[in-house]
């Protein structure tokens, strides 16, 4: 067990950053959640705890409450994300090897609704002031070498980076999708989701802060997110939770925006034809909301969802999205926590299929490919139990300075096209690889 933590929270003058948060903040080694001018930024480790197996979600809660109700606060702004908080990232699969991990920075950055904030975290004995807070992060600001802004012109261009299919070939992801569209034929199951994975070869090496940048910049409506190497923009929120409410935003049914080009008429007229209009991608559409609403139902005394989904308009795609908003059940005095619901919720129709355990043996049977924490949770919590939790998605892990790993996944129902669905899962890597400077 990781000593009594003690924490500082001070709030940052408002001209600090009067646009969210400033660029110059973000780093390769950052921890981040941001979306528009809002979230949160990470310096250093204070703690980490770290777990596998089909448990994991529920020892990390244990060992996040014995961390906070120990802790030692001091909090002079009093929202959500503020005094201590953990980042987050965890393994899509109980199966996989791959460490899912809470890890607490030694510094953070917040802004919301307009505030912002700073927050020292410390298992020392020293005393923490207000000077001491804003010494740490001028010290953090000014050891990275990267900090300064990037010239575009020197980022990596598409020349410079090469790509290759990763666990399957084009070809025999393909089969896969065919096999898969096979057993739900038969009635074993409703939805089967699918991924895939490339890797990308970056010889100038992988600049992390500049793929957060623009990650942020051209994703708007979606959750940015970076953790110990995990970097993407995921638009599908699992669960937020605030006080004793908590939301979610679905996702399911996709269509890319270059299929609209030359279309006559409005873009989003074509995709709201197009995809709302759909019976295949509204069928699939329908399962997700199912899944999380029933899943969800036993932790909440009031729920609504949108009666008709939305057409979300992303960059590259376009969703039919829905949300979910919930009251929480207040069992003994206290609402669940996120890492609970979490444990509750995941997986989602959204990332694996319906029913939950025929889907997930068909996925290792068919992908072979350890999803790692592709499609698995990310986020934030406090010590107040408000936190954001996105589905790792549209996003990649940087396994060495110059290799990173992509991950696309598609919903495959029964009237799935292995051609459209593989077309789908380029359409999903680009933001990815417009980030890394590699045109597709």
């Amino acid at each position: 067990m990781t000593s009594t933590l003690r924490t500082l929270t001070v709030p940052l003058d408002g001209e600090s950053a009067p646009e969210g948060l400033p660029s110059y903040l973000v780093r390769d080694d950052v921890l981040c959640w941001t979306r528009r001018e809002a979230g949160l930024v990470g310096f250093g480790e204070a703690a980490r705890f770290t777990a596998t197996g089909p448990e994991r979600f529920l020892e990390a809660d244990i060992w996040w409450r014995h961390l906070v109700i120990e802790a030692d606060i001091t909090d002079h702004v009093e929202c959500p994300g503020t005094g201590p908080v953990a980042f987050g990232s965890f393994a899509f699969s109980k199966a996989s090897e791959h460490e899912s991990r809470l890890i607490v920075p030694e510094i953070v950055v917040g802004v919301r609704d307009g505030r912002a904030w700073l927050t020292q975290i410390t298992a020392d004995d020293g005393e923490l002031t207000e000077a001491g807070a804003f010494a740490a992060l001028k010290g953090w600001l000014e050891s990275d070498p990267a900090a300064a802004v990037v010239n575009p012109d020197d980022l990596t261009h598409a020349d410079a980076a090469t790509l290759k299919t990763g666990s399957l070939s084009e070809e025999d992801w393909m089969d896969a999708v065919t096999a898969g569209v096979a057993e739900i034929r038969t009635g074993k199951l409703e939805k089967l989701v699918l991924a895939r994975d490339i890797v990308a070869t970056v010889p100038d090496g992988v600049n992390a802060a500049e793929v957060l940048r623009q990650l942020a910049s051209r994703y708007r409506e979606c959750w940015t997110y970076g953790v110990d190497g995990l970097v993407g923009a995921t638009p599908e929120m699992l669960i937020q939770v605030e006080g004793r409410t908590a939301q979610a935003r679905v996702l399911a049914g996709t269509l890319d925006r270059r299929d609209a080009v030359g279309e006559a008429g409005l873009p989003l007229d074509y995709a709201e034809r197009v995809l709302a209009g759909s019976e295949k991608q509204r069928h699939e559409h329908e399962i997700a909301i199912q899944s999380l609403t029933t899943q969800l139902a036993p932790f909440s005394e009031a729920m609504n969802a949108h009666d008709e989904p939305f057409i979300l308009e992303l960059p590259n795609v376009w969703h039919l999205a829905s949300d979910v908003k919930a009251e929480l059940t207040e069992v003994e005095g206290h609402v669940p926590t996120c890492l609970a619901l979490i444990n509750a919720l995941h997986p989602t129709a959204a990332v694996c299929g319906t029913p939950t355990q025929v889907a997930g043996a068909l996925i290792r049977k068919l992908e072979h490919l350890d999803r790692g924490p592709y499609a698995g949770p990310v986020g934030w919590l406090d010590a107040a139990g408000n936190g954001e939790w996105g589905i790792a998605l549209r996003g990649a892990v940087i396994e060495s300075p110059t290799t990173v790993r992509l991950y696309a996944g598609c919903g495959i129902v029964e009237g799935s096209q292995p051609e459209a669905e593989l077309a789908e899962t380029w359409a999903k890597f680009r933001p990815m690889l417009e980030s890394l400077g590699i045109s597709s």
